[in-house]
């Protein structure tokens, strides 16, 4: 009785959602029309070690399908550090970090701007006496906000090329409503 409740419940939720407009991101897999258009992105350079942790995260969330580029991603970042917490002695006792990415998806083919937008997160940091321990803090806060990033910026284009007629027909499926 218990396993009829279950995929009971299970069939009805799966008409729920069907009705409601809901529609798998990445529906066919690795084959599907969202993972073929994001295997024909290529990251540009960019500048400084938050520039290299950017696109290795990148790249780690955008391999190559072996087709050629169709499209590039454009980086510009903005990382700051900034002082929140103030002990008695004027000292810093927390930092946070900022990382904003600009990003721009391009057309390979004509240079078009299909897609201009911003990600960004940030971490707090807790400033200790040891100035190897801060260092090292702002270094690991670095590197996670750099993977957060990149998932948000992924996860924009991926919706983008879902949603965009030609990028879909490009991959030959037709966009999702």
């Amino acid at each position: 009785m218990k396993r009829l409740a279950t995929l009971a419940g299970a069939l009805v939720l799966s008409i729920t959602l069907s009705g409601c407009g809901l529609h798998p991101l990445y529906a066919g897999g690795s084959s599907g029309p969202v993972a073929g258009a994001l295997g024909q992105v290529e990251i540009a350079p960019i500048a400084g070690k938050n520039g290299w942790l950017m696109a290795t995260a990148l790249r780690d969330r955008l391999p190559s399908n072996g087709a050629p580029p169709l499209y590039r991603i454009d980086i510009r970042l903005d990382d700051a550090i900034s002082g929140l917490g103030v002990r008695t002695d004027d000292s810093v006792s927390r930092e946070r970090r900022t990382l904003r990415a600009r990003y721009q998806l391009v057309r390979i083919g004509d240079g078009s701007v299909l897609l201009d937008a911003t990600a960004g997160s940030d971490a707090g940091i807790d400033v200790v006496r040891s100035e190897y321990a801060t260092i090292a803090a702002e270094n690991t806060a670095l590197e996670r906000l750099s993977q957060i990033v990149a998932d948000q910026i992924v996860a924009r284009v991926a919706l983008y090329a879902r949603n965009t007629p030609a990028v879909a027909a490009a991959q030959g499926a037709t966009p999702a409503k």
